[in-house]
């Protein structure tokens, strides 16, 4: 090697810098379009649909009609509430033609399942129904309790959270471990926050028999 190739470009005069540049031109295009036609045969082509496998639905799940579909529906074992979110099934690439959408399933429940509506407001004040004795006129409400069961030996309270305790396990709140609100729980029986297994949840009381081990 010349002993002037061995000196930083700044120490030699311009024309040797041009002529090196010059050597080094074919290089740097040759890279520069190799670089170019491995980028553009990994770009799919225009028209092609390229098919990303689906993966099957986890067990307990039934898909229908098509998966991906906007009229698709799902249903789940119940294990996890919510249910995890199912993965992405389609195609997404640099342009639309070459991707393909997957829309989410909506979960619907299984055939067979209880038809149950559970509604709760809390903080209602003047604005309660008058399906149940307020003053709001509620005619789809009161269509759907009359084709119903109404309970009327409800524990109110004059805490939220005590009051769902009770709605839910249809008991007394200190009976449901909620003699206070969650926020002001304390270590001592009634008042300590927990439903405990003895105390039975109306959601424990629809499951099946086989599904009895679950915590709803």
């Amino acid at each position: 090697m010349p002993a002037s190739a061995m000196l930083p470009l700044r120490n030699r005069n311009k024309k040797e810098n041009i002529d090196e540049l010059e050597q080094l031109r074919p290089i740097l295009v040759t890279g520069i379009v190799m670089s170019c036609l491995l980028l553009v045969g990994h770009m799919p082509q225009a028209g092609a649909q390229q098919e990303r496998p689906t993966a099957p639905p986890a067990g307990g799940q039934q898909i229908t009609p098509a998966p991906g579909s906007p009229e698709a529906t799902r249903t789940i074992d119940g294990h996890y509430i919510p249910a995890p979110p199912a993965p992405f099934g389609g195609q997404i690439n640099v342009n639309a033609q070459g991707s393909k959408p997957y829309w989410p399933a909506r979960i619907v429940p299984p055939k067979g399942a209880p038809n149950v509506l559970l509604i709760m407001t809390d903080d209602a004040g003047f604005g309660v129904p008058r399906t149940f004795g307020g003053v709001i006129p509620t005619p789809a409400l009161d269509r759907i309790a009359n084709s119903g069961l109404r309970y009327t030996m409800f524990h109110s309270t004059a805490l939220c959270s005590p009051t769902r305790a009770a709605l839910i396990t249809g008991r007394n709140h200190h009976s449901s471990g909620f003699g206070v609100i969650s926020e002001m729980a304390t270590g001592y029986p009634g008042y300590d926050s927990i439903i405990r297994p003895e105390t039975t949840t109306m959601a424990a009381c629809l499951l099946q028999p086989q599904d009895r081990h679950r915590t709803p």
